[in-house]
């Protein structure tokens, strides 16, 4: 993501010390005072013992002299004037270095507090914040906007006595020397959160004295300039806390998936001890050693009198923190296609923003538990490992979408950035096209053998069905129905429609377009049958709503509230009664929904690969895909299997206490008759070349549209030339019965029976 003009200076704080960094330096001096004495060697005094006695008293007396001026009191005060030496060189010394590595700084009136990085906050239709996104991945808070344990259990487990000193701890200091010299190791550290601010705001990482001189400056330059609590709040939504979070918003969220706000005590306890050693004591990476760093952190809380003895009672009665090794939730797909969209909208990010999405959090959880549930169910003994699913409005407002089975394990988003192919999921388009040159939903077809150059699709069953309306034909998605209304319209014109509609990928203009041989992705097929819910308009799928500044300033803003009509009313009506007969008499039956009218079409590609459900009521238009990302044939699961299933289950949680309403178009409609012809005259080898092409080859070599050996989907089939029926040839009209029960009375046709 784009950041900042200004590089960033991230907060790494201390390693291995209770209160501060390890980055002690001290001054050692050793200085010794030695004597000799010289004593006189004894001779016989010419006078005898008189003259002795005087020597001797005088001898005596010089002892006496002796003992009292050059004694103990002697070398202490030898000792002191030593002292008051080397104090002097020692302040002249540190005088000097500070002089020189100071002067080697730039001038303090140009020293300014490096730009946070810009932060983008992603908000729900209710205000709720979906994720943060940006270098540090967490807004700035202000100390009276965030849980108040969090400054009190860092204040008590890294810098106790921060509201006293000035910059730096003299007191901190010579403790930390002092336990670092009893254990003959760098156990503690002597920098306040003050320096270490400064270090991680200016200063490079490397320990050089030159590096500590310039971070006690510019302490006390922090100390000079701001308040302890700004001083405070910088450091709080700067340090690093481990598995890629800086700020404690950002690690809020990370490790117990809410905000600084709401932290609790012991949540608070688990952050201020990540200070230590962010990376090691991560939750998500040792639960166990976090948990253990926080009781020593509520024991320094309980120590400077923030909090009593009950209150860690109740701290340590808490459930543990197991944070996965990501960010978890469905709703980080929605936060990564909002980041992927916004430099298109508004170029460079360069401050913070706010994005209003389209999303609906409630919908958003509904849709993760179904996906999730689902697969933990059947997936397994199915071979299904993933699914995706998205819900948007008549206006292509996305109001759900889940990219895949588990966000933490997965980044990569199914529902907008896979395309696959749709199956019989995009039949809808081509009898849309159909009804556009004048077929109806009563128009019948014979439902036998076809061969479109070297291509002869079959229905999934194998079987022929005689005359069929479309109406039917497209409730029990027979392909050879399909393939011949591709051709009576022209596979252009169906790739119009689709286009029209809201498919935004490339696709051939061939025969097997009937079968949804073209790939798509999830929003775009998704999207594209939205017109059929309300009334005929284009839904353009879109996640942001608008782009704000923090101040309130917006930058874009887009309700689409003036979509174009891309289909007429009656067509719309039209489609609506086929496709409820989906849900109510063919191929989609477990998406029922009880108390709703609800339409959609099932869709299953070659050898079970992948497995489709887009429907939609008054309210929603929902699709959902199962499959593998690896391309594997799951067990048999076809369009009206599992995708059915867990549309139902979302579907209808997210209908719960809403008030019916029939589809557009479905309620006094009378039907409408052709001229009934079964058999288009002519031979379909006719025409355009081009819109009759070679049978199209689909995985390991085997035609689209036909059938491999005990394979089959909701749509997939077809036998070749000289497959089935004797190795006898179809004719290269459409249309020629083998023997099925041909429906030729009004009661047959009306009632599809």
């Amino acid at each position: 993501m784009a950041a900042s003009g200004r590089s960033e200076q991230r907060i790494e704080p201390s390693f291995g010390s209770d209160e501060d960094d390890n980055d002690d330096f001290r001054v050692e001096a050793s200085d010794r005072v030695t004597a000799s004495r010289k004593t006189a060697p004894r001779g016989k005094s010419p006078n005898g013992g008189k003259t002795k006695k005087k020597a001797a008293g005088k001898r005596g007396g010089s002892r006496r002299s002796s003992g009292g001026g050059g004694g103990f009191v002697g070398l202490i005060r030898t000792l002191f004037y030593w002292c008051i030496v080397l104090g002097i060189w020692g302040a002249m010394g540190v005088g000097g270095l500070v002089l020189y590595y100071g002067a080697r700084m730039p001038s303090a009136e140009s020293w300014s507090i490096p730009e946070r990085p810009p932060n983008v906050k992603i908000l729900a239709v209710s205000g709720e914040v979906i994720a943060n996104r940006g270098t540090t991945g967490g807004e700035a808070l202000s100390l009276e906007n965030m849980s108040p344990y969090i400054p009190q259990a860092v204040i008590a487990i890294e810098d106790r006595r921060f509201y006293s000193h000035f910059g730096i701890d003299p007191l901190g200091l010579a403790r930390a020397m002092l336990t670092n010299v009893t254990t003959g190791r760098m156990v503690q550290g002597g920098s306040t959160l003050t320096q270490q601010l400064a270090k991680n705001l200016f200063l490079s990482p490397e320990r050089t004295l030159e590096r500590k001189v310039q971070e006690v400056l510019l302490a006390f330059w922090l100390e000079q300039k701001y308040s302890k609590d700004q001083i405070l709040a910088m450091y709080l939504n700067r340090v690093f806390f481990g598995s890629n979070a800086y700020g404690v918003e950002a690690a809020s969220r990370r490790y117990f998936n809410k905000s600084a706000r709401d932290v609790n005590l012991g949540e608070a306890a688990l952050l201020a001890g990540l200070l230590k050693a962010p990376s090691r004591l991560s939750p998500a990476r040792d639960p166990k050693a976090a948990e253990e760093r926080a009781q020593v952190v509520l024991g320094a809380m309980r120590e400077e009198g923030y909090i009593t003895d009950s209150e860690i009672k109740t701290a340590m009665t808490q459930t543990p923190t197991k944070a996965k090794s990501y960010w978890s939730g469905a709703e980080h797909y929605v936060a990564d296609m909002v980041m992927d969209q916004l430099p298109g909208m508004i170029g460079e990010i360069k401050e913070d923003l706010v994005i209003d999405t389209t999303i609906d959090l409630n919908l958003e959880k509904k849709a993760e538990e179904v996906i999730s549930a689902t697969l933990d169910t059947d997936g397994k003994k199915l071979d299904a490992s993933q699914a995706a699913l998205v819900s948007i409005d008549g206006t292509g407002a996305i109001r759900a979408l889940v990219g895949g089975k588990d966000y933490a394990e997965s980044q990569f988003d199914r529902a907008s950035k896979a395309k696959r192919q749709p199956g019989s999921a995009f039949k809808p388009f081509v009898y849309a096209a159909a009804l556009e040159i004048g077929r109806t939903p009563m128009s019948v077809r014979n439902d036998g053998p076809v061969r479109i150059g070297n291509w002869t699709p079959e229905n999934y069953d194998q079987k022929y069905r005689g005359e069929v309306t479309i109406a039917d034909a497209l409730a029990n998605s027979l392909n050879t129905i399909a393939a011949q209304l591709v051709m009576e319209v022209g596979p252009a014109n169906v790739v119009k429609v689709a286009h029209r509609l809201g498919i935004d990928s490339e696709m051939q203009a061939n025969a097997s377009i009937a079968l949804g041989t073209s790939e798509v992705s999830l929003v775009e097929l998704t999207s594209a049958y939205a017109p059929f819910m309300n009334g005929g308009f284009k839904a353009t799928p879109h996640v942001i709503r608008r782009i704000s500044k923090a101040d309130g300033t917006v930058l874009y803003e887009n309700t689409y509230d003036n979509p174009p009509r891309v289909l007429d009313p009656a067509i719309v009506s039209e489609m609506n009664q086929m496709m409820v007969r989906v849900l109510t008499k063919g191929t989609g039956k477990k998406a029922q929904m009880k108390g709703w009218e609800a339409a959609g079409k099932t869709g299953t590609t070659q050898s079970f690969r992948d497995a489709l459900f887009v429907g939609y009521t008054s309210n929603l238009t929902t699709g959902v895909w199962f499959g593998n990302d690896d391309g594997k044939s799951m067990k048999k699961v076809t369009g009206g299997g599992l995708p059915a299933k867990a549309w139902h289950d979302y579907m209808v949680a997210a209908h719960e206490g809403l008030s019916p309403s029939p589809l557009f178009g479905t309620t006094g409609v009378q039907p409408v008759f052709d001229e009934g012809v079964a058999t288009p005259p002519g031979d379909m080898m006719s025409g355009d070349p081009e819109a009759f092409p070679e049978a199209p080859v689909g995985v390991n070599g085997v035609a689209v549209g036909q059938r491999p050996v005990d394979q089959a989907g909701d749509q997939w089939g077809g036998q070749s030339a000289d497959q089935g029926n004797g190795g006898m040839v179809p004719p290269a009209d459409v249309g020629q019965t083998t023997g099925a029960t041909r429906r030729t009375t009004l009661f047959d046709i009306l009632t599809g029976g």
